[in-house]
């Protein structure tokens, strides 16, 4: 199954535990043994357990595609070593007052969009370690461009607010097909409550059939 419902001990929103690229998952210590192996059989990629920030909530302090990882200013030496490591990629820190880095950016190997918040030395240490141009903008008038959408390599899906001229705006930099939807019965927020790569995703546990359905087609897995 391309898609899977689930949740990290009792909690739905699987985007601000997790973390997912073409070629591993970041996922929390506290996750169960159980529940990493549904992740890792979904995605069809290795997991890699870590704190970051000393707290689980690697979504929300990380944002990453398959040619780098730009962490929060927060993230511990420690981490980033063990990131570095790991990952055998790029992983950085991203140097801005702003620190829910997950929160801030969308990205795929072929572009991203960022939070117009960001100071130019953030968008340029992005761009450097992503390998991707970055551009400004919003979301259906939202900020946290990374907890209103969901970018891999095969599509977006995005906040169901996101209007036709954002949605091809989306399409023109991630270079991808763009559509709208929604998570855990009817919640907008897609990036906070689901990860997903090239050959699955992992949806929050309130998922609904209709909900499902349309992830499977927006992402390219029908």
């Amino acid at each position: 199954m391309p898609v899977q419902p689930l949740d990290f001990a009792g909690n739905p929103n699987i985007g601000v535990f997790a973390a997912a690229t073409d070629k591993d998952v970041l996922l929390p210590p506290i996750l169960s043994n159980k529940a990493v192996k549904i992740i890792e059989n979904v995605l069809k990629v290795p997991a890699i357990r870590t704190n970051l920030c000393g707290s689980n909530l690697i979504g929300v302090f990380s944002v990453g595609n398959n040619n780098g990882l730009v962490v929060s200013r927060f993230a511990l030496n420690e981490e980033i070593k063990f990131l570095k490591e790991r990952i055998k990629s790029n992983v950085e820190p991203l140097p801005d007052k702003h620190t829910a880095v997950g929160n801030l950016v969308l990205a795929n190997d072929y572009g991203a969009i960022a939070n117009p918040l960001l100071s130019k030395t953030a968008i340029k240490v992005l761009e450097e370690t992503l390998g991707v141009e970055v551009v400004k903008g919003t979301i259906a008038k939202m900020r946290t461009i990374g907890s209103v959408a969901v970018a891999t390599n095969k599509g977006v899906l995005a906040h169901p607010n996101a209007t036709e001229e954002e949605l091809k705006w989306l399409e023109e930099i991630l270079k991808v097909p763009a559509n709208v939807g929604t998570v855990n019965r009817g919640t907008p927020y897609v990036g906070a409550c689901m990860i997903a790569n090239v050959e699955g995703a992992v949806v929050g546990s309130l998922t609904t059939g209709p909900e499902l359905a349309r992830i499977e087609d927006t992402l390219g897995f029908l």
